[in-house]
């Protein structure tokens, strides 16, 4: 049987890193939901919109790396290396990569396949959905069954609706 451990994660917490790993995933889309959505009710071109989804997703992963090695030094009295900081590394490349998939849609919008607002808001739906699909694979891996699964999933993307919704109220 194959050992399918990640070299860089110790015994026993690999669950416990993809969840964080998961988390860091799931609150840069629910972020990046609220970029696309202000920035599709803005009067921003492919330019503006792609550097304020790069520099939203560059700024997270900061701010995460920032936070995950002040509190190491404060509890550990030095600053985190080698392992503790691959691991660091490792957690938080969700907040960089959720900027692949509303760049992606950007760049049509930039070469005329679609307009910059469908970009966004697509990239908002698809935003949407992964909060779905998260919300019921989770509910089915704990055994709940197809229809807990949904509800879980649904709840999941009432969140991220909820929040394209709060930022289109306030019209920014």
């Amino acid at each position: 049987m194959a050992d399918d451990r990640r070299a860089d994660v110790p015994p026993g917490t690999e669950a416990a890193v993809l969840a964080e790993r998961l988390k860091e995933r799931i609150y840069a889309t629910i972020t990046m939901i609220a970029v696309v959505v202000g920035l599709s009710l803005g009067d921003v071109g492919p330019l503006g919109a792609v550097a304020t989804v790069l520099t939203t997703a560059l700024g997270l992963w900061l701010a995460a790396f920032v936070a995950d090695q002040q509190a190491h030094r404060t509890v550990h009295r030095q600053l985190a290396t080698g392992h503790e900081l691959r691991r660091m590394l490792y957690v938080s490349s969700p907040l960089l990569s959720c900027a692949v998939g509303p760049a992606v849609l950007i760049a049509l919008a930039a070469l005329d396949v679609l307009s910059l607002h469908a970009a966004l808001l697509t990239a908002a739906g698809v935003g949407v959905l992964s909060l779905f699909l998260w919300g019921c694979l989770g509910g089915l891996r704990m055994g709940g069954g197809a229809l807990a699964a949904t509800v879980a999933g649904l709840a999941d993307a009432a969140i991220g609706v909820a929040v394209a919704l709060v930022k289109a109220a306030a019209g920014h």
